[in-house]
């Protein structure tokens, strides 16, 4: 597959790096500020263009992998309508639910796929749990929970657009407990009710959050619990737990590292002890779940297939997320329509 990236920040690199491990091509880039463009270019091997139409305009690109804070999501997905090209994007897949389902709309009537980058769907421990809850290896779920206790520098944010509702779309629950979020919902499914609490630039000069807590109520009946933070120094790998009739497990950062389940048998639980975490510094996360996703969704485009990360999964993510902060700035249980208006 040949890939033609829009914009050229830290993570498009970890993106480059991937695709060189899976055999597929960068063969364009471009980004708003022109030199840091042409400086990844050259590093990868790509070309330099000028704007995103000129990149979905050329016959060596067959899909557009959108690297940019999510404002941009959109008219990347209308471009790729356009010009006949797939459109991966990152999470958020946007800022609000509305933009979210349009994205989704305009990927269907011009039958090209729209996937979301959440790459932790392909670690091997939430692969791997995945089976053993299909298999019913934990039991009823009683309870999954995520833990996201990460510490980002004043540096981090000093870009008036980082932590901000417009730019982002909010701060830690979007910005890095997403992916947590997506997890939960991959393993455990769709959740009926929040209620949550935040701090609002609790440590960080930004206004939307570094700090928020939220109960939820699980469509299955099991309760759990997200806490997220960019405040919390030093930072500390994140978890999920998920705790069942017969037991529990627990994944950090990317390992599963507890298995405790009664009477177990079938495939050995990869209970690990050494695990990588974007606690402190956002590109310390491994390139093989990425590597993963990619290879995945150059093959959903190839067959005309849902990538499994898809632009309803991301919706979803999306959803909880935004119901999160609707209960944190109404003081209210908030309800969540389960079946998105989107299959």
């Amino acid at each position: 597959m040949r890939v033609g990236i829009i914009g050229t920040g830290a993570i498009a690199g970890k993106h480059a790096q991937a695709y060189k491990s899976i055999g597929y091509r960068v063969t364009a880039c471009t980004d708003r500020t022109a030199e840091r463009g042409k400086k990844f270019a050259e590093t990868w091997g790509a070309e330099f263009v000028a704007s995103p139409a000129e990149l979905a305009l050329r016959a060596d690109v067959d899909y557009l992998d959108v690297c940019t804070f999510p404002g941009y999501r959109l008219a990347a997905v209308e471009l790729g309508a356009k010009y006949g090209k797939h459109v991966l994007v990152q999470k958020p897949m946007a800022v609000d639910l509305e933009t979210a389902a349009q994205m989704i709309a305009v990927a269907r009537a011009a039958g090209i796929e729209l996937g979301v980058v959440s790459q932790h769907r392909f670690d091997d421990s939430v692969l791997f749990l995945k089976r053993a809850l299909e298999a019913g290896r934990l039991g009823r779920i009683l309870q999954a929970d995520a833990y996201v206790k990460w510490y980002r520098s004043p540096e981090y944010y000093a870009r008036p657009v980082k932590g901000s509702w417009s730019g982002e779309g909010g701060g830690a629950l979007i910005g890095q407990a997403i992916h947590q979020v997506d997890v939960l919902l991959y393993l455990v499914g769709a959740v009926s009710e929040v209620f949550g609490y935040w701090h609002l630039g609790g440590l960080h000069k930004i206004e939307s959050e570094d700090l928020v807590c939220a109960v939820m109520r699980y469509a299955s009946g099991a309760t759990g619990v997200i806490q997220a933070g960019t405040a919390l120094w030093p930072g500390y790998p994140e978890r999920v737990e998920i705790h069942g009739a017969k037991g529990s497990a627990i994944i950090t950062g990317d390992q599963l590292t507890t298995w405790d389940v009664q009477n177990d048998s079938g495939e050995r639980a990869p209970v690990a002890q050494q695990a990588k975490s974007g606690a402190s510094d956002p590109m310390a996360i491994s390139l093989t779940p990425f590597e993963r996703q990619l290879s995945d969704f150059g093959e959903a485009c190839k067959a005309g297939r849902p990538a499994a990360s898809s632009g309803v999964e991301g919706y979803r993510a999306l959803q909880l997320v935004r119901s999160i902060y609707t209960s944190c700035r109404e003081g209210r249980k908030v309800q969540i329509d389960a079946q998105a208006p989107l299959s």
